[in-house]
């Protein structure tokens, strides 16, 4: 019986295998892995077997050599981990196409939301070092919809490429030589590529296992070199008649002192310490093993400033520049991995398959320099430039307050009020009686800071003008305080009968002018009365500057 269930390529899935888990493990055979060692007495010729066997199809010690670095090489582990948070901790989005329909980009959206996805992206990273990473879609109806209840990481051992290209990941069977293919819509198939070539030889553990060969021969040296550092170098004295017998009794004591830390010679008999001086370990075994790991360093997250030492903080930005390209890439390639396994399966089986699919993405976005950015805003807002308050505090990271919260706010710059002013904002007839102050002058016959009054015109202002300007504003009823662009309209009808006069001999000039240059030479001497414009204009602007007052 064919299946009713369509691939987004339109033909038939197998829809027994949804909810199957097919790439198990075994107790034996080739999905067995729990025996697996390989780091254990490695040697140069042996990583050199295992890589060229690797890229021949054979990739199961060296799969495994790729997991032990981690759990033996403590630095390799800490940069390959810094590494794969850096992408676990990039948010995922859906883009949103116009030629999709809201429903299905509703519903892609409400699929990545999962922790289950979150947990895939993180197994789907083990890819980067080894070149290959697995998870296996557990299909199931939930919400009304078929899809991934469980994303299983699989060991990539349990996986092959076939013989003849190394590009088709297939799963390891016993008695097959070349693998079975693997159920379309089962598996996220995650193929990074951090250098060009097959796939198995893409991965960065390949590199890396040369460091670590290094390394782990270097710290054995250096281990057996403080071994024998730490002790002096002792040397016993006999007599020249000493017999065989006491020269090996001598010899025994030497060689037991660094244990037992004491010994008995024959009579005659020395033994003597010899101090070693120098620091030939540091310099060579730790000079050698800080060359692996910064060269580690580099090849996995791209830099050293941040991972191994860093000499200044310009530096350090310009290194971290470097890992958030390889950020980019990282994320761009799990992306493309969801919209090709994940995504158009998704889509296809609930609502059949589409010209279109909803894409997944997990932008990156620029480190933002808080301090840069609020300089620059404090500089242009003066001069006119319009800033949302709600983009300024996603950009630097602060949420919209609430209700109830306690608010910063600037220092009150509240001039306090003048000694002749009471709270009404009326003269204070006492203060000049005693003449503390008397028109603007204080006791020394001083003026007052016009700066320092003018600094105190905010809200909540309690100077002689602002308390006047109160009290007409509460005096006027609030129907009287009307726009000042009504106002401007009512101004503008009558100045006609202002005008006229002017205009009039201006005309006149004008007529009686033999020519234009006669004209000029009249004009030069001719007297106008705009008083009563100037008078009308004056009174205007005053009430209009009221009325703001009042409003504001």
């Amino acid at each position: 019986m064919v299946s009713s269930i369509l691939g987004p390529d339109g033909r038939p899935i197998e829809r027994a295998t949804l909810g199957q888990e097919i790439a198990t493990p075994t107790v034996m055979g080739v999905r067995h892995t729990l025996s697996d060692g390989v780091a254990s007495g490695l040697t140069p010729e042996r990583l050199a077997a295992i890589l060229k066997s690797a890229s021949m199809g054979n990739m199961r010690d060296y799969l495994t050599l790729a997991e032990e670095m981690e759990e033996r090489y403590l630095h390799y582990a800490s940069q390959v981990q810094t590494r794969r948070l850096a992408i676990e901790g990039v948010e995922i989005s859906v883009d949103a196409l116009p030629s999709v329909a809201p429903k299905i980009t509703d519903a892609v959206r409400a699929l990545v939301e999962k922790p289950g996805l979150l947990d895939a992206v993180g197994a789907m990273t083990d890819g980067i070092a080894k070149g290959l990473s697995v998870v296996e879609l557990i299909w199931e109806y939930q919400d009304g919809l078929l899809q991934p209840v469980e994303y299983k990481w699989r060991d990539p051992r349990y996986f092959q490429f076939d013989r003849a290209s190394m590009t088709e990941l297939r799963l390891a069977v016993d008695g097959q030589f070349d693998g079975v293919p693997l159920p379309v819509g089962k598996f996220l198939r995650h193929l990074p590529r951090t250098k060009m070539g097959i796939p198995i030889r893409r991965g960065f553990a390949r590199a890396a296992a040369w460091g670590f060969l290094i390394q782990s021969l270097g710290l054995k040296d250096w281990a057996a070199f403080a071994e024998v550092y730490g002790m002096p170098f002792r040397i016993g004295k006999y007599h020249p008649s000493a017999s065989e017998k006491d020269k090996r009794t001598l010899l025994r004591a030497v060689a037991s002192i660094a244990n037992d830390a004491a010994a008995i010679i024959p009579a005659g008999m020395e033994i003597v310490f010899q101090e070693v001086k120098g620091s030939q370990g540091e310099a060579v075994f730790g000079g050698l093993t800080g060359y692996i790991d910064k060269s580690i360093s580099k090849l996995v997250v791209g830099q050293t400033m941040t991972s191994d030492d860093g000499a200044s903080l310009g530096q350090a930005k310009i290194h971290n520049e470097v890992r958030l390209d390889i950020q980019r890439a990282d994320c761009r390639q799990i992306c493309n991995t969801l919209n090709r396994d994940l995504i158009p399966f998704f889509v296809a089986l609930n609502f059949g398959p589409q010209a279109n699919y909803p894409n997944v993405d997990m932008p990156v976005a620029e480190p933002e320099d808080v301090v840069a950015l609020t300089t620059a805003v404090k500089s242009l807002v003066p001069l006119g430039l319009k800033v949302s308050q709600r983009e300024m505090r996603e950009r630097i990271g602060l949420s919209e307050p609430g209700t109830d919260d306690e608010l910063l706010a600037p220092p009150s710059s509240v001039v306090p009020l003048p000694d002749d002013i009471t709270d009404d904002g009326e003269p204070d007839p006492a203060a000049a009686k005693r003449g503390t102050v008397k028109n603007g002058k204080g006791k020394g016959g001083g003026k007052a800071d016009p700066t320092a009054e003018l600094a105190g015109h905010v809200g909540g202002c309690r100077c002689g003008s602002c308390l006047r300007t109160a009290r007409l504003a509460a005096d006027r009823p609030t129907e009287a305080v009307d726009d000042v662009q009504d106002y401007l309209d009512e101004v503008m009808e009558g100045w006609q009968p202002l005008l006229a006069p002017m205009i009039e001999k201006l005309l006149a000039t004008a007529d009686s002018a033999a020519s234009f240059d006669d004209l000029l030479d009249t004009l030069h001497g001719l007297e106008l009365d705009g008083r009563p414009l100037a008078e009308k204009l004056a009174i205007a602007t005053s009430i209009a500057r009221g009325l703001g007052d009042i409003k504001d």
